[in-house]
């Protein structure tokens, strides 16, 4: 393993630039007459390890058993750091070897510089087993104001050592250009290169608040939607139209008119709970407002396929533990949101001869 200036600069700092320190140690640890300024060390991790053992153990023989290798494969590492250096590190003797006063000097900085490579080594190794450090997510607008508030909190409350950056943007950021650990995106799969993982299916159903059902019927059939103030999100002018499905296979599209239009689900569910009209809301968003009382889903069980919720990370062997285990918790609190969805306060539909409102 050759580690170079590009390396370096490669590796994940830690505890206030540590990497860079290794850096720093390794040119200073070279006498100017051995390697220009503008120069890192070129040689072998292996071979730098074994001079700093020859130097602890005081013999090479003692270094070859402590690393598992011949007191030639040894010899030969020290021959070979020293041509790389272009200097003479150990003094050889018929029976013993010992450090030069330039071998003493960059001793003494090696040692310290390979204990700062083990730790960031350690660190790195850490992350895939140990959920520390801090994490960035990206969501939509509407589910990073809706959903993810109580989500982050109860993470929060579970691994307290991981601080968490949260992009509400309904833009598509790019993981790799951001710096993002981990997407929560809504609908069918646009990107590839990412690993994506389903965290569920979602449905956007018809919901109204208590208050405007008050003073307007019902809505028992397809029909009657006609005659409702709809809030609808992200439609084109004009006429629009919603497809809705009854989760067994059946389905209608319904023409409707908005009455109300607006760019994003987190402004419907807003408008809904006002009671400006039924609104169209991910079954996900407006549970919460179902369980408590604050909303009707009305013509149940009929909603929108909304497609899958995902959860995209950048690709690779195995994901960090902190990723790894938000996305697990994500997981399970939408799995408890989404069985609340059709619980309580559902009004009743009155089928016709086809089954259908």
């Amino acid at each position: 393993m050759i580690l170079g200036r590009r390396d370096l600069d490669r590796m994940p700092k830690r505890d206030g630039g540590e990497i860079r320190a290794f850096q720093t140690e390794f040119e200073t640890a070279i006498p100017h007459h051995m390697v220009a300024r503008s120069e890192t060390f070129r040689g072998n991790l292996d071979d730098l390890r074994a001079f700093c053992t020859v130097v602890d153990l005081g013999t090479v023989t003692a270094a070859a058993v402590s690393l598992g290798e011949t007191k030639g494969s040894v010899s030969r590492r020290l021959t070979r750091l020293e041509k790389v250096l272009g200097a003479t590190l150990m003094a050889r003797h018929p029976r013993a070897v010992s450090p030069t006063a330039e071998g003493l000097a960059f001793y003494d900085k090696a040692q310290k510089s390979l204990g700062l490579l083990d730790a960031a080594a350690e660190s790195a190794r850490d992350a895939r087993t140990v959920p520390a450090g801090h994490l960035r997510v990206t969501t939509s607008v509407d589910f990073g104001i809706e959903v993810m508030p109580e989500i982050i909190a109860s993470f929060r409350a579970a691994y307290p050592q991981i601080t968490v950056d949260l992009l509400n943007t309904d833009a598509r950021l790019d993981l790799a250009a951001n710096r993002i650990d981990l997407a929560l995106r809504l609908g069918e799969a646009q990107e590839t290169g990412y690993r994506a993982a389903i965290i569920l299916n979602t449905r956007i159903a018809l919901y109204a608040a208590p208050a405007y059902l008050a003073h307007r019927p019902t809505p028992t059939r397809f029909a009657d939607l006609a005659s409702h103030d709809m809030i609808l999100s992200r439609e084109r002018p004009g006429a629009a139209g919603i497809t809705l499905g009854d989760g067994q296979g059946q389905t209608e599209q319904i023409a409707v008119q908005p009455a109300i239009r607006v760019s994003d689900f987190a402004t419907v569910l807003r408008l809904t709970l006002a009671g400006a009209g039924i609104g169209h809301v991910p079954s996900t968003v407006a549970s919460r407002d179902v369980e408590a009382g604050r909303l009707v889903q009305v013509l149940a069980p009929w909603a929108t396929e909304g497609g899958a919720m995902r959860a995209l990370s950048l690709a690779g062997r195995e994901l960090p533990a902190r990723v790894r285990v938000f996305r697990e918790h994500v997981q399970t609190e939408m799995a408890k949101r989404f069985a609340l969805e059709l619980v309580p306060g559902t009004a009743p539909i009155l089928p016709d001869q086809s089954g259908k409102p």
